[in-house]
């Protein structure tokens, strides 16, 4: 592809992108989320404060000029904590769905492809086993068996995620297997692996990113239940979900400790879900 030509269709998908208002809010959104996380040690009002720190004097404190979002109970700016948190929960996001997405989308293909055979039953009937069981149930299973840490979250996160890449690719593949370049690429002798890779991939790639950046904000709120009911990060890890928990203890008196931190998982999912539907009608077509 020349220059001008990925320069139009750059200009087109952003034309694409860019007529739902909200879309551009969400891309700010998430582009902020992310600088804060990556600068948090720069950007933090008091980043000392992210961790091991104790301030009793000041604990409890309403927000104020110099604590925007209040302090907690032992004294810690929350907004300083919030930002590092976003380093965490983008952490887990980035992690789960890295790990998740490729096995579920291989399986998908082949379950597909192979569509009305042994391999497909037996890869979409254990799909659909984990399906069977609510995402956050099946999660707090797993994270149950394991001690409760930041890892080991994202690992019962990964367990139940990869199913709904299945799901996906297979109604993609089992559509695309039928069209006559996918048989052209047969009568020519191709193998499995190159029309799986080759000829049937690259047409489902487009829902498979759009479902990513979709399934960002859901992972970040999964872990974050996990965190909230003790089972994810620990203390003084940062975690939004674990900030919203200690602060649940002093509600209504001290609002604040949750407050904040509940607002901003709600500005990460809320976020991502714009751009995810930006990238949706943007890729439309595509």
């Amino acid at each position: 592809m020349n220059t001008e030509l990925l320069k139009e269709r750059v200009k087109r998908n952003w034309y694409k992108f860019s007529r739902n208002p909200l879309s551009i809010i969400g891309l700010v959104v998430v582009v902020s989320i992310i600088l804060i996380a990556i600068f948090a040690d720069f950007v933090a009002p008091f980043p000392e404060h992210a961790f091991v720190f104790v301030d009793f004097k000041n604990a409890k404190s309403p927000p104020t000029l110099k604590n925007l979002a209040g302090t907690d109970m032992a004294g810690r700016d929350i907004l300083s904590r919030i930002f590092f948190g976003f380093r965490y929960s983008l952490m887990m996001a980035v992690s789960v769905l890295s790990v998740a997405t490729p096995p579920g989308v291989i399986l998908g293909l082949i379950a597909g492809y192979k569509r009305d055979t042994w391999v497909d039953t037996a890869i979409m009937r254990v799909a659909d086993v984990f399906l069977s069981v609510p995402s956050i149930v099946l999660a707090r299973a797993v994270c149950s068996m394991l001690e409760p840490t930041l890892y080991n979250a994202m690992l019962a996160v990964t367990v139940m995620w990869w199913p709904w890449y299945t799901r996906l690719v297979y109604g993609l593949s089992s559509s695309i297997k039928n069209e006559y370049f996918i048989q052209a690429a047969e009568v020519t002798g191709a193998s499995t692996f190159s029309i799986l890779i080759g000829e049937i991939l690259p047409n489902c790639l487009s829902p498979i990113f759009t479902k990513m950046t979709l399934d960002v904000g859901w992972v970040i709120l999964i872990g974050s239940t996990l965190s909230f009911v003790g089972l994810g990060a620990q203390p003084p890890t940062p975690d939004l979900g674990t900030m919203v928990s200690d602060g649940s203890k002093y509600i209504p008196s001290q609002w604040w400790i949750s407050l904040f931190p509940a607002l901003f998982i709600v500005l990460i999912i809320l976020g991502f879900n714009l751009l995810g539907d930006g990238l949706s009608d943007m890729l439309a077509g595509d």
